[in-house]
């Protein structure tokens, strides 16, 4: 028999939100950097377990050409097996108009670009400067806001950059900026290299709304590099932010920047809001049994330290 888990205790703590959406990434920014390729069945039933353990927001998989994603060839065999998921939000990304053409033909109704605050990230990324893949976005956003889709707009490099190095903040809140200019309803923060410290999140967040970016609309984005996914979460919550990405299981990295390792594992993201009293929906043992029996379909153990502790219990 089982003992009930009664921790973590709730402590919670001031002027932190009462409830955070989690923007599931684990079955697209995960799994697209995998070695081998996960077959579509598994991927299908991932989702489908995610979203059992209360995630409302799971992002599902990728419209980019399979020549640069191998990993996430598969997306429109995977996107009509997870039409039974009322409810539950299944953005997917399309990094231009073909891959906004394959997207709307199964019926996505949330969808996302992916740009870069760096020049050398664009380049590497997308084979463009950052303004001309903002030119290339342009028509993608306006045609999906036409036909009232919602519209997320990434910006990975915000915090620094292999090739560059420190990336200063009103080169990251230009381009962010111009994201949201374009007609992107939510604009997603990414710390690719895992290199932010809390002030700088802060700085960032700040200036941001200086510009008149507003906090409702940002979305954060942590690499757990250095060990600050976590301490940078509870930054951009102080702020305001109250959406935040997560990988079930710490899955992931950008195979365009090889010294970018896993995202924020969301066990471990939930550990600490359920501790700090705030909600998500998320049942905890729920998800730590996807991620285990996930891990095992890869072959190998779960990076997260919650799922770690939990899965021995």
């Amino acid at each position: 028999m089982t003992t009930p888990r009664t921790l973590p205790m709730t402590v919670p703590a001031p002027d932190l939100p009462a409830r955070v959406r989690i923007h599931e990434v684990g079955a697209r920014d995960g799994l697209q950097n995998e070695k081998s390729v996960v077959p579509t069945e598994v991927k299908a039933e991932f989702i489908h377990r995610l979203a059992a353990s209360g995630l409302t927001t799971v992002e599902a998989t990728s419209f980019v050409h399979p020549k640069w994603v191998p990993q996430l060839a598969d997306a429109e065999d995977l996107f009509p097996r997870l039409a039974d998921l009322d409810g539950v939000a299944l953005p997917v990304l399309v990094p231009n108009e073909r891959g906004l053409d394959r997207a709307l033909a199964l019926g996505a109704r949330r969808i996302a670009v992916f740009g870069s605050a760096t020049e050398t990230f664009a380049a590497r990324n997308l084979n463009r400067t950052v303004d001309e893949s903002l030119a290339m976005f342009e028509p993608v956003v306006a045609r999906a806001k036409a036909d009232d889709v919602h519209v997320r707009g990434y910006l990975s490099m915000c915090f620094g950059d292999p090739w560059e190095g420190p990336v200063p903040v009103p080169q990251v809140v230009r381009v962010a900026r111009a994201l949201m200019d374009l007609g992107c309803d939510e604009l997603s923060l990414g710390d690719t290299i895992g290199v932010a410290t809390p002030g700088h999140v802060q700085a960032l967040l700040t200036a941001l709304n200086e510009e008149g970016v507003p906090t409702d609309t940002i979305g954060v984005h942590f690499h757990d590099t250095y060990g600050q996914a976590l301490s940078n979460t509870l930054a951009a919550l102080r702020h305001g932010v109250t959406t935040v990405d997560a990988s079930a299981g710490g899955l992931g990295g950008c195979p365009y920047a090889k010294s970018a390792t896993g995202n924020l594992a969301t066990e471990d993201l939930v550990w600490m809001l359920q501790g700090l009293g705030i909600e998500t929906g998320v049942d905890l043992d729920s998800l730590t049994a996807t991620s285990v029996w996930l891990a095992d379909q890869l072959g190998r153990p779960s990076p997260s330290r919650t799922v770690r502790a939990l899965s021995v219990r």
